[in-house]
Parts: C-alpha cells; sequence; structure tokens
C-alpha cells in the first residue's frame, strides 16, 4: 500500500514541477519579451505558475513523510513521530535533498508573481530546475557500480525530460495568437533536448540493465516500454512539428495535435515514475558491501603505473555530458559560420579539442581514476583542471564564436540570446568578477579555503562534491586566464603591466600555498584517505607532501607560458597602434591637415618653449 503511494506522490510530485517549469520556460525562452522586460502574456502564464509551485511544495511534503514511511517499513500514521521525523530530514542525505526541493517551491511560490524581467525569471528557472535535480543524487542509480555514469546520465535525463516536456507543455499553456512564433523558437531546440533524453536514457539504462538477464526481468520490461514511448514520441514530435510549421501555424488545429504529444508523454512519466521506486537488478558490488565504492563511486584500483594513467577511464557522466554538450554546441557555431561563408580559424578549434580533452582526462581518465584515491593524482587533477584545460578553453574564443551565432530576436525591440550574452558580457557582475584583483582571489584564494579548512574532506565524501571541486576548478581557472590572455571580448580593457603583475601575484602565492602544503604535519583531509585503506602509498602524509611538490611544479609552467603569451600580445598590441597612428598620419597628409600624433607633438614643443 505504502509502496503504491509512493509511486502516486512521485508521479504528482514530477508533474507539479513540470507545470511550473513550463511556466517559466514560457516566460523566458518561448515569449516575446520588449529589452528585457516581460510582457502582459509572460506575467499571465508566470501567474499560473503560483499554482503549480503551491502543488509542488503541497506534494513535496507529503512525499516526504510517504518516503519516511518506506524507509521504515511502517505506515503511514507510524511515520509521523517527531524524532524519526527530525533524524531524516537532517541527518540523511535523501531527507535533507526534501530541504532543497521544498525550499525550491517555497522561493518559486512566493517570488513568481514579482518578476518583471527576463534576468529574475531565469535566476528562478535555476533555481527550480536546482530542486528538481537534487533528488538525483539519492536514487537508485547511486546504489551499484558505474556511479559517476548512472548519476550523471540520469541527471541530463531529468534535465532534459524538464525542459522537452516542459516546452510542449508551455505551448499549450501559450495564447493562440503568441503560440504560431513560439512554436517555432521551440522547434529550434526540442532536437538537441531529444538527443539528450535518448542518449543519457541509453547510458543510464546500460549501468542498471549490463546483461541480457537483466533485461528480461521486470525492471527491464518497463525500461523496454519506455524506450518504444520515446521512440513514438520522437516520431510524433517531428511529424507535428514539420506538419504544424508549414500548414497549420496559428490555428486551433495545434491545439489538438499538442494535446495527443502530451498525453504520450504523460504515459512515459509515469513509467518513468514507477522506475525510480522500482530497485534495478543487482549489478554486482554494492555500495554497502564494497566500502570504497560506497565513499568514492569506484572500487579500489591496482597500483599506478604509466600504462594504467594512460589507459584507465571510468567515465563521471556529469562532466562527460557536459564536455559533450559544449563540445556539439561549440561544432555547431563552426559549422554555421562556415555556412554562412565566413572563416573559423583552425587554430582556435585545435585550442578548444585540447581543453576538452584535458579536461576529459582530469575527470574520467586515468588522472580522474586515482583522483579519488590518492591525494597526489588529485592535486594533478586540479593542475589539469585548473590550469591547462582553461587556457585551451580561453584561446578557443568561445564568447566570440557564440556572438557570431547566437540569434538576435524576433522582434526589433526583443532581446535574443545574442543581445543577452551581450548584456551579461557588460553588467556589473560581470564587471566585478573581471577584475583581475577578484580573478586572482578567486583563483588562488580558493586554493586555502579549500585545503586550509576541513571543506576539503567534507567535499571528498561524496559525488556532488567532488564535482563541484572539479567545476571550480575548470571555471576559476578559465576566468583567470580569460582575464589575463583571454582573446574574448572583456568588459573591461586591463593594461598589460597590471595583468605582468597579476601574474607575478599569482605565482608566487601559489608557490606559498604549496610549500605550506609540503610543510605541514598533519593530513587536510579530514581521514578521508585513510578510510578507503589502499594497498598502495601507505604512507598519507607523504602522498600529500609529493601533491603539494606536484601543485608547485604544474602550477608555474602554465603561469610563465601566459606570461610570455602576456609580453607578446603587448608587443602586438603595440605594434597595431603604431600602424594605426601611421596610416592616420598618411591620411591626414593626403588630406592636407594635421594628424593627432603631429599635433600631440607640436603641442609637447610648445610647453618646451614656454619652460
Amino acid at each position: 500500500m505504502v509502496g503504491s503511494l509512493e509511486t502516486l506522490t512521485k508521479g504528482l510530485q514530477l508533474l507539479a514541477a513540470l507545470g511550473l517549469v513550463a511556466t517559466l520556460f514560457a516566460a523566458t525562452f518561448l515569449l516575446r519579451e520588449i529589452r528585457g522586460v516581460l510582457q502582459p502574456e509572460a506575467k499571465r502564464i508566470l501567474s499560473m505558475g503560483t499554482y503549480f509551485a503551491g502543488a509542488w511544495l503541497l506534494v513535496t511534503v507529503i512525499n516526504f513523510v510517504v518516503e519516511l514511511a518506506v524507509v521504515l517499513g511502517t505506515t503511514i500514521s507510524g511515520a509521523f513521530d517527531i524524532n524519526s521525523l527530525r533524524s531524516f530530514l537532517t541527518q540523511t542525505a535523501l531527507g535533507k535533498s526534501y530541504i532543497y526541493t521544498a525550499g525550491a517551491a517555497l522561493i518559486a511560490l512566493l517570488t513568481i508573481t514579482r518578476v518583471r524581467k527576463i534576468g529574475g525569471a531565469l535566476g528562478l528557472f535555476a533555481i527550480t530546475m536546482i530542486g528538481i535535480i537534487t533528488p538525483v543524487f539519492q536514487s537508485h542509480a547511486s546504489n551499484f557500480g558505474n556511479h559517476g555514469l548512472a548519476i550523471g546520465s540520469l541527471l541530463f535525463h531529468v534535465v532534459g525530460i524538464c525542459l522537452w516536456v516542459g516546452g510542449v507543455f508551455a505551448l499549450l499553456l501559450i495564447s493562440q495568437e503568441e503560440r504560431a512564433i513560439s512554436l517555432q523558437r521551440f522547434s529550434a531546440v526540442a532536437l538537441w533536448l531529444a538527443v539528450i533524453v535518448v542518449a543519457s536514457g541509453s547510458a543510464n539504462a546500460w549501468t542498471r540493465l549490463h546483461s541480457f538477464a537483466a533485461w528480461q526481468s521486470f525492471y527491464g520490461f518497463l525500461v523496454a516500454l519506455k524506450i518504444a514511448l520515446t521512440v513514438v514520441l520522437l516520431f510524433i514530435g517531428y511529424r507535428h512539428r514539420k506538419y504544424i510549421l508549414e500548414k497549420l501555424a496559428g490555428s486551433r488545429a495545434v491545439f489538438q495535435l499538442l494535446v495527443n504529444e502530451v498525453m504520450v508523454m504523460a504515459i512515459a512519466l509515469s513509467l518513468g515514475t514507477w522506475l525510480s521506486v522500482s530497485q534495478p537488478p543487482s549489478a554486482g558490488a554494492d555500495l554497502s558491501t564494497d566500502p570504497v565504492l560506497g565513499l568514492t563511486g569506484i572500487a579500489m584500483q591496482p597500483r599506478p603505473t604509466l600504462s594504467k594513467l594512460l589507459w584507465s577511464y571510468i567515465p563521471d557522466g556529469t562532466f562527460l555530458g557536459l564536455l559533450l554538450l559544449a563540445t556539439a554546441l561549440y561544432i555547431r557555431g563552426v559549422v554555421l559560420l562556415s555556412r554562412r561563408g565566413d572563416k573559423w580559424p583552425k587554430g582556435r578549434t585545435i585550442a578548444f579539442a585540447c581543453g576538452v580533452a584535458a579536461a576529459d582526462f582530469a575527470t574520467s581518465g586515468g588522472i580522474g581514476v586515482y583522483a579519488h584515491l590518492a591525494f597526489s593524482f588529485h592535486m594533478i587533477g586540479h593542475m589539469i583542471l585548473g590550469m591547462i584545460a582553461p587556457i585551451g578553453f580561453v584561446l578557443s574564443a568561445p564568447i566570440t564564436l557564440a556572438l557570431r551565432t547566437l540569434p538576435s530576436g524576433r522582434i526589433p525591440e526583443e532581446r535574443g540570446l545574442r543581445q543577452l550574452l551581450v548584456a551579461i558580457l557588460h553588467s556589473r557582475y560581470s564587471k566585478i568578477v573581471t577584475n583581475p584583483i577578484m580573478a586572482l582571489a578567486i583563483f588562488d584564494g580558493s586554493l586555502f579555503a579549500l585545503y586550509m579548512t576541513p571543506l576539503f574532506g567534507h567535499l571528498m565524501q561524496s559525488h556532488t562534491g567532488h564535482l563541484f571541486m572539479d567545476l571550480h576548478f575548470l571555471l576559476a581557472g578559465t576566468l583567470f586566464f580569460y582575464v589575463i590572455v583571454g582573446v574574448d571580448p572583456n568588459p573591461q580593457k586591463i593594461p598589460h603591466l597590471v595583468r605582468i603583475i597579476v601574474l607575478f601575484a599569482a605565482m608566487s602565492i601559489h608557490a606559498f600555498f604549496s610549500v605550506a602544503l609540503m610543510s605541514s604535519t598533519s593530513l587536510v583531509d579530514g581521514g578521508f584517505f585513510a578510510a578507503l585503506h589502499r594497498p598502495w602509498f601507505s604512507d598519507l602524509l607523504a602522498d600529500q607532501r609529493l601533491g603539494g611538490a606536484i601543485g608547485w611544479a604544474m602550477g608555474e609552467v602554465p603561469i610563465l607560458l601566459a606570461l610570455i603569451a602576456t609580453f607578446i600580445q603587448w608587443v602586438r598590441d603595440d605594434a597595431r597602434e603604431a600602424k594605426r597612428l601611421d596610416r592616420a598620419a598618411d591620411r591626414a597628409d593626403a588630406m592636407g591637415i594635421e594628424d593627432e600624433l603631429t599635433a600631440y607633438n607640436r603641442y609637447l614643443a610648445g610647453l618646451g618653449k614656454e619652460d
């Protein structure tokens, strides 16, 4: 009885969340706005979001009680024990995930009708998505092997479904007059969302159904049925979009076609909800019986060798998915430029490929695998993510590529994706974070905040914490090198001399941190690596000091390269400025007027005569 109720409440919780996503998706992406201000139709849609947010909050609370009853193996009334409720809510990761979800629903309920601009709607959209994906990290996908791939693929699967189904539902909520133009925009991303859903769902099924016998289970039957419905949805979506855009755009018949599509999606979502509360077939090693697998998500690896480091590969599904998505978007941008007859420098594409390869090696490759097991390899991965991969990404000029390929607004007054990116670049926040002092503080200051406090030990305990660290290393390094040697547009002009001073400061701070780590007499991991009981590198303090030495050695080289690049850019800028002045002088001579350099020299000569 309780199990059936759990399936029902989870399904209702998902439907309410999807309704809220639909309203925010419509307001932020599908409907027209004027100079970033939401129009009456978007405000009408957001007012409907109040009911979905309230339903989401209510069902989340109910589902929390039902989940507790399932965990305790008792009835619903038996779950209303104050001590049990408090313990489950504050001392378990699953209970804490309900706090985040309920918090997101509450924020949406209190603020959605007060949103007036695109920026506020986007922020609320992000909060809502965080509330939806938080329980993913506590799902059945985290109970067996292939932990990183299972969690990452499920994460992308949930996000893809929310945007895909939410987008179709949003089209139903939009008025007939606005639906025609909204359909065109949604069709541009529907294929991308469908590919994400199919690819991530396939990867997740592979991690759970690892053999032919597993596919013969009831769980495998549900997965196969869901796959069949997804194929039907892809066919229906393709036929509907083509038929609607060509013949029925703006007509009332569109509504009925969308209703049929939503009905099929509802059946597929029901199967997905059923799967979420069902136990998949055993994949062999269970986290409850393998302590290393339980702590790191991977089994203990043999002693590291060069061959192991080069060829080991255990995919981190979340990071791998982000890299694949970024690669697909970058390739699409280059292809769009090529179709227009514009050329994109091959060196930038190669730099992007090098950045992707380095980041993948540091998260899913040999270094990424052993980074879970030893501090020295963790530090190698940190240096690759924070100092090597960012240089490749920065030199690939992704912002310039986006500015040249993103679509503009559908009407002259609308800020399209391109204008939105321009607004973000010129925002006050961008000017703050791209200040060289702030970029340096984030880049080097986070070293001390992470490793010289208990934070590192806490983050290493979970897949979420490890992912947070990897993303922070990459983003902090990308921001720093973007400010120093970036080729993309920068919100503020930074003199080359200031860049060089910042680089020397970064080098000194990094060296000081490494020396402090090498001379430390206590472990900074909070006992995490000791709990692994690895059979190699048994001296944990020596391994930590080795990590400090690696950080010093690997950190200085990229900074020196950036210093050389800054000198080269300085020389080139001076040469371009000299050529510009020469061209201005030639034009002035041809026109018989005085150019700015001659006028300035005459002014200085006049000052000299007065003295």
